[in-house]
């Protein structure tokens, strides 16, 4: 009686360990399944967008995609220091360069994406020579892009620069000659520039390419003036510092360079979104 005792007692103990490692198969399975799923942040258009057509490619290599759409520019970093995101994917290298110094952000810039050429509308100017002497510009309190939208207008021979400026940080005070008396609003979201840009007719509105996508509207068609193809404004996957290095960013990184993806972006925007070669 005493061996069946000690016998059922063996099986017992064999049967709680096999338990427990069990539990730790499962609780491993667990853990390599959140390491496959990526949260990233995302501009709805054409950011978000193109995250859903890498999807398919990511899926390949046992990694799941799943993106959360922010519809202003400082929440997705917010989310991302506060780890509520793995990745965000909305902001080109000036403004990331002015968020980190900002704000203090530990943030590593994963890899260049896309470039969207910012543009300059109007509802009622047709052409460069039918600006008026005082016409006003409009353009978003975001300081990252004004350098962006001033080189548009010197470009377009309307103003000219402080001689030895740094273009990507120039402000509205490095103006040197504004011969046509251009008058300068920049305190506007840029979340209404498109409402802006219907109820002020007789304006000149700068306007980010994802907001115009998000309004039917295609930059190459649209614009009265358009940035030129060199803009060093590329459209970044952000990190949080050491995560750049991480299995699964690399793979986000080499899935939005592939060719399905590549194929999908020229296909829908037509040159007014271009995946920029990978590093």
């Amino acid at each position: 009686m005493k061996k069946i005792f000690g016998l059922a007692a063996t099986l017992l103990l064999v049967t709680a360990g096999l338990a427990a490692c069990g539990g730790g198969k499962d609780t491993a399975d667990s853990s390599a399944k959140e390491s496959s799923t990526l949260v990233v942040g995302a501009s709805p258009s054409p950011h978000a967008e193109i995250l859903e057509a890498a999807k398919p490619v990511l899926e390949k290599e046992g990694i799941t995609l799943e993106v959360k759409t922010f519809t202003d520019y400082v929440l997705p970093n917010k989310a991302l220091a506060e780890k509520e995101l793995d990745a965000n994917y909305f902001q080109h290298i000036p403004y990331f360069d002015k968020q980190v110094e900002e704000y203090g952000y530990d943030f590593a810039n994963a890899g260049a994406i896309h470039i969207e050429p910012m543009g300059i509308y109007s509802k009622n100017i047709k052409s460069v020579d039918d600006i008026k002497e005082g016409t006003q510009v409009i353009t978003s309190n975001s300081a990252s892009d004004w350098g962006r939208i001033l080189t548009i207008l010197e470009d377009a021979g309307l103003i000219k620069l402080k001689e030895g400026v740094e273009k990507t940080t120039a402000t509205f005070d490095d103006i040197a000659e504004n011969p046509k008396k251009l008058e300068f609003k920049h305190d506007i979201d840029p979340g209404v520039l498109v409402p802006t840009y219907e109820n002020e007719g007789d304006a000149l509105v700068a306007i980010n390419a994802n907001f115009i996508l998000s309004a039917g509207m295609i930059p190459e068609d649209d614009a009265l003036l358009l940035e030129a193809d060199n803009s060093p404004y590329a459209n970044i996957i952000a990190v949080r510092a050491g995560d750049e290095d991480k299995d699964n960013i690399k793979a986000l990184v080499k899935a939005l360079h592939s060719d399905e993806v590549k194929k999908f972006v020229d296909e829908k925007w037509s040159g007014a979104v271009k995946i920029v070669d990978a590093e």
